[in-house]
């Protein structure tokens, strides 16, 4: 139980300090350019930014990603976080809730509901829990500690791989997935943590009813990298080391599953560090656009920093919009402005 806070609090501590992104394999967004419009005939004001997902109407087609809890320092994040996405009308996903079905007296790290009491917000357990003795009745659990309106299986097999002591079976996942789905009342989002779900993944994961995906691919955070700061010995350091650039980038996983599956409900995550990337994903078909570590570092630093953010964020989306001459995000989607440059 102190094992998991202590991790969390490594977590946050190396995200922070750390160089832990990725090295070379990028998020795959820089091979896409724009098509600039010199007459929009448009009125920027009138640029509309909303969107819906999941049947809860958004300001911004923006998710401040998962990221963290247990710990007082994940409080006071979580609580900002909370208050932005209330305050502009955005998705919020919170980290990991393992901690708390651990441990309850740290539950409270994450029951941000009263903060945003209109968000969309999403629970977060690790389907591999599902092998080590979760159940239905933990995923209800840490659903209601957030009063949350979808549940976050995330999946994470490297990281577990060089992770000390890391969860690390895997086999029979699909079926404890699909059972899941069936009986829980929520949405269930499969997400990755930073190393891409490919199409082949998304299909099992389709078949086995989630509701939702966010591919969360390369070239962000590489959990690789955070996992082998923290290491205990030289095989993990080497694991962490070797495996720093692993993964799909986040433009490749979002092109190839809208391909295939033209319905899914899509979240774009994995590097996305500004407006115009977000712009570009929703371009390429994603619904949704999830950042984190950007989110970590403002609403580290203060509330003012993170409204900061978000309105850039929100102006470079409009900017985007407004000089492709797209009055709102279905306009952009069905718009062709979005070029392949190599």
């Amino acid at each position: 139980m102190a094992n998991t806070q202590t991790r969390k609090a490594d977590h946050l501590r190396i995200c922070l300090e750390e160089d832990v992104q990725f090295r070379q394999l990028t998020n795959g967004l820089e091979k896409y350019r724009f098509t600039h419009a010199c007459l929009p005939e448009l009125n920027l004001d009138r640029v509309d930014l909303t969107t819906t997902f999941l049947g809860k109407k958004l300001g911004a087609p923006l998710l401040i990603s998962s990221m963290t809890g247990g710990t007082e320092q994940a409080k006071l994040i979580n609580y900002r976080l909370a208050e932005a996405a209330q305050n502009y009308r955005l998705a919020m996903g919170v980290g990991s809730q393992r901690v708390a079905v651990e441990n309850p007296d740290v539950a409270y790290t994450f029951a941000i509901r009263d903060a945003a009491p209109d968000a969309l917000l999403f629970a977060n357990l690790g389907a591999v829990q599902l092998n080590y003795t979760y159940g239905l009745e933990q995923c209800l659990r840490v659903v209601e500690i957030l009063s949350a309106d979808a549940l976050i299986l995330h999946l994470n097999p490297l990281q577990e791989c060089i992770q000390p002591k890391g969860d690390t079976n895997f086999n029979g996942l699909l079926d404890k997935i699909q059972l899941l789905c069936e009986k829980i009342s929520v949405p269930v989002i499969a997400k990755e943590v930073g190393n891409g779900i490919s199409v082949a993944m998304a299909e099992k994961l389709i078949a086995a009813g989630v509701d939702a995906i966010d591919v969360a691919g390369a070239g962000g955070t590489s959990w690789a990298k955070v996992e082998g700061e923290r290491a205990e010995n030289n095989l993990q350091r080497r694991l962490g080391n070797t495996f720093a650039d692993w993964g799909i980038p986040t433009a490749e996983c979002i092109v190839q599953i809208r391909d295939s599956y033209p319905d899914i409900p899509l979240i774009a995550s994995g590097g996305l560090r500004n407006g115009m990337e977000v712009a570009k994903t929703i371009a390429l078909g994603a619904d949704l656009a999830g950042l984190a570590f950007p989110f970590l570092q403002a609403a580290d630093d203060s509330p003012s920093a993170l409204d900061e953010l978000v309105q850039i964020l929100m102006a470079e989306i409009r900017t985007v919009l407004f000089c492709t001459g797209n009055s709102n995000l279905a306009e952009l989607k069905r718009s062709n402005v979005l070029a392949k440059i190599s």
